[in-house]
């Protein structure tokens, strides 16, 4: 009798999927996709020969990344057809969806503008930058992923670290001052407030709306305190009188929802400056909101009566 220990193919992939997701979120900038590209992981996982993977987490994040790849390649022309701004599906990460964020750094990583530069890399680029930055993967272990050399990975790590350093810096506001200013931003925006408004962004505060043709937004930015002052307040004004708004944590930062006849409607997120609100992003097409709809129900649900 053999003292071997035999281990469930399926819980082996299972301790992996939330690693696995967090690494294809952050490549696709898609949570359906990512979703999606963990399912064909797993079925690359069920036919392989598992007794021959010697390390089942460097397995799966070396197939996972490569599917990722083809599907940023073919992303790349849908998003060329875009209607108006792309901009990332949102999602929830007050219960570690995306990993820990205990840090600036890793919540910058995750959040929507920095997702939104990821989109000036290469695919391949993305994927160093991904491996490296968010999960600290080696030179040598991301060689492994790409079958490249680790002199490739390092050469390419720092050409794509000198595209993301071309964007704007960030102002770190503490939490108490997001919350106030996002406090007063709702009330003055609810009271139709031009003037309240105006005082709390900055004079070169940018909004993008993405609404993928398929709902009322833009579909170009709207920059300059006056300009979106007012986008904001008609956007506002558009919306029914049983509207419930609500402040959560998405993508690592504190994010607005708008909920409509208990159907999310608006998911933004906000960038601030030293004058204030410097950006916003609102992600508005009902297809990218469906999976944060769903976590919120979730979350809610396993809070409790008392939950939010």
């Amino acid at each position: 009798m053999s003292g071997d220990v035999v281990v469930d193919p399926v819980a082996e992939f299972e301790a992996e999927r939330g690693r696995l997701f967090g690494i294809a979120y952050r490549m696709l900038g898609s949570a359906s996709e990512a979703e999606d590209a963990v399912q064909d992981a797993y079925l690359r996982w069920h036919g392989a020969d598992r007794e021959h993977i010697e390390a089942p987490g460097a397995w799966l994040a070396k197939v996972l990344t490569n599917l990722c790849l083809n599907r940023l390649t073919s992303a790349r022309v849908r998003r060329e057809e875009y209607v108006g701004p792309w901009l990332p599906e949102p999602v929830r990460t007050d219960a570690g969806a995306l990993g820990p964020l205990e840090t600036a750094e890793q919540r910058d990583a995750v959040s929507m503008a920095m997702l939104v530069m990821l989109e000036r890399l290469s695919p391949p680029e993305r994927a160093v930058v991904v491996l490296r930055d968010a999960f600290e993967y080696s030179h040598r272990e991301i060689a492994e992923v790409l079958d490249w050399s680790e002199a490739n990975t390092r050469q390419t790590y720092r050409r794509a670290k000198r595209h993301l350093a071309d964007g704007r810096p960030r102002f770190e506001a503490s939490a108490a001052v997001r919350t106030d200013l996002l406090t007063r931003f709702l009330a003055a925006a609810a009271e139709g407030s031009l003037d309240q408004l105006e005082s709390l962004l900055a004079h070169d505060v940018t909004v993008w709306s993405d609404g993928g043709g398929k709902v009322s937004a833009s579909t170009r930015p709207v920059s300059g305190r006056d300009k979106v002052a007012r986008f904001l307040l008609g956007l506002v004004q558009r919306f029914g009188s049983d509207m419930v708004f609500g402040f959560v944590e998405v993508n690592g930062e504190i994010a607005l929802l708008a909920w409509e006849s208990g159907v999310l409607t608006t998911a933004a997120t906000f960038a601030f400056g030293a004058e204030g609100i410097a950006e916003l992003r609102m992600v508005r097409n009902p297809d990218k909101l469906k999976f944060l709809e769903t976590q919120s129900r979730e979350l809610s649900q396993n809070a409790g009566p008392s939950g939010s």
